[in-house]
């Protein structure tokens, strides 16, 4: 995303992390780049240099978190809330999860898979126009993902 402007230096308004967890729409730009990361992005944990090398002497290994999207936007408020609330989430409200998570299908899922186009379909005809418009980006992002297959 061009969010490491110089070393030590991070551009906020380009970090996966920061914008994963801002309130309103996904910027347009960043979505595809997103791949399927529903929360959080350590791409720069990750080329920094004193991380590298502490992680040399890190003998502790973990793997990444997996979250079922789908799963995930079948729950209602609480049980979101409940399983992923540990997490910081802007306003306390689910829906920005959910905006994250119809980007992820529509980064990551199988263009064929016929149970995530129902999910954005039933997101995309909804009332909360923010995930209708989400989920709109993620069908035409299938749309172009199986053209190009």
């Amino acid at each position: 995303t061009g969010a490491i402007i110089e070393p030590g230096v991070v551009d906020a308004r380009r970090c996966l992390s920061w914008l994963l967890q801002q309130p309103g729409p996904f910027p347009l730009e960043y979505r595809e780049v997103l791949g399927d990361r529903l929360y959080g992005c350590d791409d720069c944990q990750e080329v920094c240099p004193p991380n590298r090398r502490t992680a040399r002497h890190d003998t502790v290994t973990t793997a990444p978190a997996w979250v079922d999207v789908m799963q995930l936007l079948r729950s209602d408020d609480e049980e979101l809330l409940a399983r992923h609330g540990r997490w910081y989430i802007a306003e306390r409200n689910p829906r920005w999860v959910r905006r994250n998570a119809l980007l992820v299908i529509g980064n990551d899922a199988d263009p064929e898979d016929l149970g995530a186009r129902a999910t954005l379909d039933h997101y995309a005809t909804g009332e909360d126009e923010l995930l209708a418009e989400h989920a709109r980006w993620a069908m035409a992002r299938l749309d172009s993902r199986r053209v190009t297959a």
